[in-house]
């Protein structure tokens, strides 16, 4: 993976020693160095359906790998279940065959109530049992003490582990490992990050710093992070990004009552080429831009040899390789917004494999930690989320009442 930084701002040399210092307590950082034999326990599975019901960091991450390699072949197939809207929850289960379904129960807290609701709506037509049934949660919890009492196979998430910092636990090795995905070789190319920022020299140590850097410097003046990812294959990539960024910035400063973040936007090139690039061309100049592009599709689909009548002038791409073709509409974007004196950053990796996405996850999960130093936040709490939370619950119980 390489990243090219088109900025060199200043650098708060203390936040390197403050991260060092994070990781002793923060949970996330040791996931690439895990014990995976856990794992093993799932080799008794083997239903062709799998089915996850979570949101957010239950689900996401997951979702992501699942999307980044839609292009291999699979003998089984990953649902979600990741909303309270009835008709998408009826149109996943459609998809499922029920006689050849694992579901698999995500919540961090084990009682986030759109991942219970869609649960319970599971259990009016499957009775609980402990063969077609996983829950992940933590230690204690309430869905984790279900799980002891009905025998079912319950996996633990570390409490210094955060959901949307999960991906790489086993909310998303489970899942992943059930489809038969490479997840030492995620774990690995996490690793490679985690290594050559700690340890192997300082380039990732230094363009992690500089980015975090800048970010903080200009909030106010750069206030949108847009990620422009030049191929379909991140569609939800950018999705688990933008709950990352999110939900771990957008916050009151620690020590005081300003309210700070950064509005993280996921795109697609060359798609939002056509609509979201306007606005970065020629309008407000408050965004800065992560390009991601893949060197190698290990695709060799070339544009026919064809001339369509009255569209001559278009023959320039003839013979030429859709995946050079979406590599060069890529790179004139960036000379575009070079020239503009758009604040921007370009990320490639070699190829679209498990190991790379590793690397990105990884890579994003040290950016947010570093922006939400410099930024002065907790970045691992949700305080906002929470208050909705309450409210809600607060709702269902005047209904309730209501109903009775």
């Amino acid at each position: 993976m390489k990243n090219r930084l088109y900025y060199d701002p200043k650098v708060n040399p203390n936040i390197f020693n403050e991260i060092k210092k994070e990781k002793d307590f923060i949970g996330y950082y040791d996931l690439p160095l895990q014990d995976i034999t856990y794992l093993s326990r799932l080799d008794k599975f083997n239903q062709k359906h799998i089915v996850v019901v979570g949101i957010g960091g239950s689900s996401l991450g997951t979702k992501a790998v699942d999307t980044f390699l839609s292009y291999q072949d699979r003998a089984k197939k990953l649902h979600f279940i990741e909303t309270t809207d009835p008709i998408t929850i009826k149109q996943v289960l459609r998809n499922v065959d029920m006689e050849d379904a694992l579901f698999l129960i995500v919540s961090k807290s084990g009682g986030t109530i759109e991942t219970i609701a869609a649960f319970k709506y599971i259990l009016s037509f499957k009775e609980l049992n402990n063969k077609d049934f996983i829950f992940i949660t933590d230690l204690d919890s309430p869905l984790y003490k279900l799980g002891k009492e009905y025998q079912i196979e319950t996996f633990e998430i570390a409490k210094n582990v955060g959901g949307r910092f999960s991906v790489l636990s086993a909310v998303g090795l489970v899942p992943l490992y059930l489809m038969g995905y490479r997840v030492k070789e995620l774990l690995r190319g996490a690793k490679k990050i985690k290594d050559e920022f700690f340890h192997e020299g300082k380039k990732t140590k230094d363009i992690l710093l500089k980015k975090a850097s800048f970010y903080a410097e200009h909030m106010v003046h750069y206030n949108i992070n847009a990620l422009f990812s030049y191929s379909e294959l991140f569609r939800d990539f950018n999705a688990w990004y933008v709950q990352l960024w999110a939900e771990s910035l957008g916050k009151k400063q620690e020590n005081s009552e300003l309210n700070v973040g950064l509005t993280p936007v996921g795109l697609i090139g060359p798609t939002d080429q056509h609509s979201f690039l306007q606005l970065i061309v020629e309008g407000p100049k408050d965004k800065t831009v992560t390009f991601i592009k893949i060197k190698d599709f290990k695709d060799n689909t070339k544009v026919p040899n064809t001339t369509i009548k009255e569209l001559e002038n278009l023959d320039i791409v003839n013979g030429v390789k859709f995946e050079t073709l979406i590599n060069m509409q890529a790179d004139s974007i960036i000379e575009n917004l070079k020239n503009r004196q758009v604040p921007l950053d370009v990320i490639e990796i070699e190829e679209p494999n498990i190991y790379y996405l590793g690397q990105l996850f990884f890579y994003y999960e040290l950016l947010t930690a570093l922006t939400g130093k410099m930024l002065g936040v907790n970045t691992y709490n949700q305080p906002g989320v929470e208050e909705g939370k309450i409210i809600l619950k607060e709702k269902l119980t005047n209904h309730t009442k209501k109903g009775k």
